[in-house]
């Protein structure tokens, strides 16, 4: 545990989560299940069982670095769960080619510090906060100990993930520089059941998304929705399998492992939805989303038996379907994904923070970034012109 001061704070770098008693963590932005911005993915719950799992660890390359700002009295006033990486999996905001670019002119790319949720692109606080001190200062103690710690340990960069817009100032103001992407969330209008949403879209869209429901299902296969008590030990195997068998063929080789998922099944089972696809008495595909205070965050999928739009099915309809039935505000569907437009998720503009250390690095991520940012606004206006929603609607 090294100490970074800060003027009147003191940032310590910590070891992981275990650095935090859960009644410290809960006190933190978007990390309690009774706080209005809950966020699964910040919960000690999540992160610790990440850890325990060994999913994050030295071998896995992700080294848990926490940092940890107290005031005089030891008080913890903010955090950033953050990681020293030794390469760019699992983190959804591709740099490979500047690590290529970099390391071909000389320069050694990794290590990096990464502020981020392990294999997780779902935007939240990464400048985590006590709500009883200045934020804003807070935030900008952090985010300038992220600077300093990278600089102090002699790494290539400091990179945060899927930023939300409370963190961007107190980045920016420490160096740190912006990169925008696309995601595509559902956003619930208030509706009370599937068929209110249906009838705000375009009468080809409504027609095609019935059609492609009932297809799904069709060959007898019927879905379960499981929460809590209800995802038992041979659920999570079911799931389990999905999971590898996909991750497996996308990946190569799948970031989670089973101990992670019986971990989180006893730590945060309410926090869990599971949309499982049966036929013929077993299930044959699976989806696992995560409940949060306004939205469901949905994650992976898999699936054993290949059946015409079930992916869509168990991924995005039923999400849908929960969501309105939950009232939760917002359905976040992971990354990338244009055919999750014709389902009724829009694009939404994603954030993340890079500083770069090596002054020509930097001039040179600083001019690609500026043309990026425009293709990405470009992209974005072009697919809110073929939303499926009437015209008058959206």
């Amino acid at each position: 545990m090294e100490n970074l001061h800060r003027g009147d704070f003191t940032l310590r770098v910590c070891d992981g989560i275990g650095a935090f008693t859960q009644e410290e963590w809960a006190g933190l932005s978007g990390t309690s299940r009774d706080a209005p911005d809950y966020n699964p993915f910040l919960s000690h719950a999540f992160l610790s069982s990440l850890e325990d799992s060994g999913c994050v660890d030295r071998k896995a390359g992700w080294l848990p670095q926490f940092l940890r700002l107290e005031d005089d009295s030891g008080t913890l006033i903010g955090a950033v769960p953050c990681y020293l990486k030794g390469h760019s999996q699992g983190e959804y905001v591709f740099d490979h080619g500047w690590a290529d670019a970099f390391e071909r002119a000389g320069g050694r790319y990794y290590p990096k510090l990464q502020a981020s949720i392990p294999f997780t692109p779902v935007t939240g606080p990464r400048l985590l906060v006590n709500g009883n001190w200045d934020g804003m200062a807070a935030r900008a103690a952090l985010a300038n100990g992220l600077r300093q710690l990278t600089d102090q340990i002699g790494v290539s960069s400091a990179h945060s993930t899927f930023v939300n817009d409370d963190d961007l100032p107190a980045f920016t103001d420490a160096g740190f520089l912006h990169r925008i992407d696309q995601q595509f969330h559902f956003f619930n209008d208030g509706y009370a059941t599937y068929d209110d949403f249906l009838e705000t879209l375009a009468s080809r869209k409504r027609k095609a998304l019935k059609r492609e429901r009932r297809e799904a299902l069709a060959n007898d296969v019927t879905i379960d929705r499981l929460t809590g008590s209800q995802i038992t030990t041979k659920v999570w195997d079911d799931f389990f399998t999905f999971y590898m068998d996909t991750g497996s063929r996308k990946w190569g080789r799948p970031y989670l492992n089973r101990k992670f998922y019986a971990l989180i099944g006893e730590r945060m089972p309410d926090d869990i939805m599971l949309v499982m696809a049966r036929r013929g008495g077993h299930y044959i595909a699976g989806a696992i989303n995560f409940v949060g205070s306004d939205r469901l965050f949905g994650r992976h999928w898999g699936c054993i038996e290949d059946h015409r739009f079930l992916h869509f099915e168990v991924c995005y309809h039923q999400a849908i379907d929960f969501a309105i039935e939950r009232k939760l505000h917002v359905v976040e569907a992971g990354a990338q994904g244009e055919h999750k437009l014709a389902r009724g998720y829009m694009p939404v503009t994603t954030h993340s923070m890079h500083y770069v250390a090596h002054e020509g690095l930097r001039r040179a991520i600083a001019d690609f970034l500026r043309h990026e940012h425009s293709d990405v606004a470009l992209m974005s206006d072009v697919l809110n012109e073929h939303a499926p929603f009437k015209k008058s609607d959206h």
